[in-house]
């Protein structure tokens, strides 16, 4: 019988080990491809999930750069004793919320808070001494500084002149577009709810239940009807184009004066209005809707719409670098409403900030600077890590054609509807406005004004130019002259005294 053979060992890995080997490679592999792909490719989408509280914990584990006005900080952080270790607050928090907005570990950043979020929380690449190094090892740098380019002083004046009114200013330097103010009335206290706790909630519930709107930045995000402060725009657009070559000269508008394609009189303020032959200078002065309006239509609607423009009228992209509401100057209209718009009426809208850049403009010598709300950003050590430059927005007018208008706003004020806004020892032009809103204009009217000053004597581009409307006023005089005029007076008299 023969002996069974024995089976012969075959030398390396037998076929069911190999199969095993390329089975655990093929693991390893679907591992690291998945380590790659969640680590690279979706991180962001990791740390951006609500869900995810390293993000937060690691973001409030230092103390938040602060913003400045004047080199002076006014935020700081505090330490919680709790899941997250600090918590945004705020010196003089209302005063000054138009504009820094808020920073809350609950409901997020918005205005300078927003908009430098990364700088201020340590995270923009520009912090770090070796950025991908930073990146790989998500080394926390220290906050940022964002320096503003405030005016305390301006910045008292205007929320102290609002007081408890419902309104908004907003003050600029005509020859680099820095923001000297930027008030919103009723304001409130962003470190009322910084934090995470049941207080922080209940101070959020309540601003956003209150009927007045404490959170809404009237400077920078509402727009209302500029009334008669956009007659500045109309007498430049009719200056510019050869409609009126003479401001002390009859502009040839009729009175009455019928609205075109309609049998309904364009009405007057005054009677002093209701005569012909009136001059461009005494319209102003009198703020005579029939000329303007008149003006507005004999100029057309295309240079109408142009001369808006210039000063930032249907730009829904000004950042400053908080962005601001688009103000609206209409391109398709009849006659009639073009009529309307010129004395800023019909759907003619516009926020604060657009109307302080149409006083700059004309202060300025027809140049329209971009407005800016920062000076500087730097790191913590005080390093610079980008400095703002003025920038030309857009050249509005000619030199000669600002210089008439300049005069028409001196006029408005020496001996017109402006006196309020007359300061001793200084040159000062401005536009008076009340503007009708509401059915068959039943609302309050909003009182404007806007104007620039310098000191008397000087040749010099004036260091100031301001926007003040009033939305809404308890007071028997609800005109721009009487409510709006006071407080820009008093905003441009602290920039004159720290000039």
């Amino acid at each position: 019988m023969a002996k069974p053979r024995k089976p012969q060992r075959r030398h390396g890995i037998s076929t069911t080990g190999r199969r095993a080997g390329t089975f655990c490679l093929l693991l390893v592999l679907a591992l690291i491809g998945q380590a790659t792909w969640i680590q690279v490719f979706q991180a962001k989408a990791y740390d951006d999930n609500a869900a995810n509280q390293r993000t937060a914990i690691q973001r409030y584990a230092q103390p938040r750069g602060n913003i400045l006005v004047g080199g002076t900080p006014i935020t700081g952080s505090a330490p919680t004793g709790g899941r997250f270790d600090f918590k945004r607050t705020y010196t003089d928090g209302s005063q000054y919320a138009a504009v820094t907005g808020f920073s809350s570990q609950i409901y997020g950043n918005t205005q300078l808070e927003g908009t430098e979020d990364s700088l201020l929380s340590g995270t923009d690449n520009r912090l770090a001494g070796w950025a991908l190094w930073d990146e790989i090892s998500r080394k926390q740098n220290p906050g940022g500084d964002v320096y503003t380019t405030i005016s305390k002083a301006a910045q008292q004046a205007a929320m102290q002149g609002l007081g408890n009114q419902k309104g908004a200013v907003a003050a600029i330097e005509p020859s680099t577009g820095r923001i000297l103010a930027l008030a919103s009335t009723p304001s409130y206290d962003p470190g009322s709810f910084a934090g995470s706790g049941s207080g922080d909630q209940n101070a959020w519930n309540a601003l956003q239940a209150d009927t007045n709107q404490p959170m809404l930045n009237r400077a920078l995000r509402q727009t209302y009807p500029p009334g008669s402060t956009f007659k500045v725009v109309t007498a430049a657009a009719a200056l510019a184009n050869g409609t009126v070559t003479d401001i002390n000269a009859p502009t040839g508008a009729p009175s009455p004066y019928v609205l075109p394609g309609t049998t309904t009189t364009l009405v007057n303020d005054t009677s002093a209005c209701d005569r012909s032959g009136l001059t461009l200078d005494t319209a102003m002065v009198l703020s005579c809707n029939s000329v303007l309006g008149y003006l507005g239509v004999q100029t057309g609607l295309d240079k109408m719409t142009a001369m808006a423009e210039n000063f930032g009228f249907n730009d829904a992209k000004l950042d400053i670098p908080v962005r601001a509401a688009r103000s609206n100057f209409d391109t398709r209209m009849n006659q009639s409403q073009v009529a309307l718009s010129s004395i800023g009426q019909f759907d003619t809208a516009a926020t604060p900030l657009v109307m302080a850049m149409v006083a700059a403009g004309v202060a300025n010598n027809g140049t329209v600077m971009y407005p800016q709300l920062v000076d500087k950003l730097t790191k913590a050590d005080g390093t610079t890590v980008q400095l703002m430059k003025p920038s030309t927005y857009k050249q509005a007018t000619s030199p000669a054609v600002a210089g008439q208008v300049q005069q028409l706003m001196t006029d408005v004020v020496e001996n017109g509807t402006g006196r309020n806004a007359r300061i001793s020892g200084a040159t000062v032009g401005g536009k008076t406005g009340t503007a009708q809103h509401g059915v068959d204009n039943s609302g309050t009217p909003y009182a404007w004004f806007i104007s620039w000053a310098k000191p008397a004597g000087s040749s010099a581009v004036p260091p100031v130019a301001v926007a003040v409307v009033i939305a809404d006023s308890n007071a028997t005089d609800v005109t721009g002259g009487g409510l709006a005029a006071p407080i820009a007076k008093s905003v441009m008299q602290a920039v004159l005294q720290d000039h």
